[in-house]
């Protein structure tokens, strides 16, 4: 790691012009198509591209959907602390660019993370102002017939990702927001909602805005702690 680096263990509570959103869910749910229709409506937000170990699925290009790293390179770069999170999901690495982040943000871009709740919680950890939105499903049906249908996995993969559904499930409370996924136009409206109620918080405001707020005289309690 470079000596201008930031200590990879440093907790991040920068007040940065870019808000940071965390979107996470159990295979299934939809977490990407809605994501990917946020992005289509909204050219202010930045998708981060993980990179994870797992192979290239048909039509997935490095760069795109991730960058494809093998274990060994993983491993290196993550002791180098080149990662903001990362984690084993299913016997894969995984892992979320910090510098790449902190850029963005610090020049005005939202940043969506696609994310486990594993990762979400390191996130959280080193970036406080991070914002967590849970993607549930309807039921355990639908998820299951969800699986089936966009035939990327074999059966016992499924049933492997039903069995650990559960388990991410339990950890939605711990995030700021919930959505659940059964009408896909209203689950995406409301993604947006949460986008557009974080921008108009007080600290973004006043991150995007300063200035503003400085002719204006508004300031927080905590400036003068």
């Amino acid at each position: 790691m470079s000596p201008q680096s930031p200590n990879p263990q440093t907790v991040l509570h920068a007040e940065y012009p870019g808000n940071l959103f965390m979107v996470v869910a159990p295979s299934g749910a939809g977490k990407s198509t809605l994501v990917n229709a946020l992005l289509a409506q909204d050219d202010e937000i930045r998708l981060s591209i993980s990179s994870t170990t797992r192979p290239p699925r048909p039509g997935e290009e490095d760069g795109v959907q991730y960058h494809f790293l093998t274990a060994e390179d993983f491993v290196a770069r993550r002791k180098q602390g080149e990662f903001l999170e990362s984690a084993e999901v299913h016997g894969n690495y995984y892992g979320t660019s910090r510098v790449w982040i902190e850029e963005q943000m610090r020049d005005g871009h939202d940043v969506l993370l696609e994310i486990d709740w594993q990762g979400a919680q390191q996130v959280r950890k080193r970036f406080t102002n991070a914002v967590g939105i849970f993607i549930l499903p309807p039921s355990i049906a639908a998820l299951e017939e969800r699986l089936k249908k966009r035939g990327q996995d074999e059966p016992n993969v499924i049933t492997r990702r039903l069995l650990a559904a559960g388990g991410e499930m339990a950890h939605a409370p711990e995030a700021d927001f919930i959505i659940i996924n059964e009408d896909f136009q209203r689950a995406l409206a409301e993604l947006q909602s949460v986008v557009t109620a974080t921008r108009l918080g007080f600290t973004s405001q006043r991150a995007r805005h300063e200035s503003l707020f400085i002719e204006l005289g508004i300031h927080s309690p905590q400036d003068d702690e």
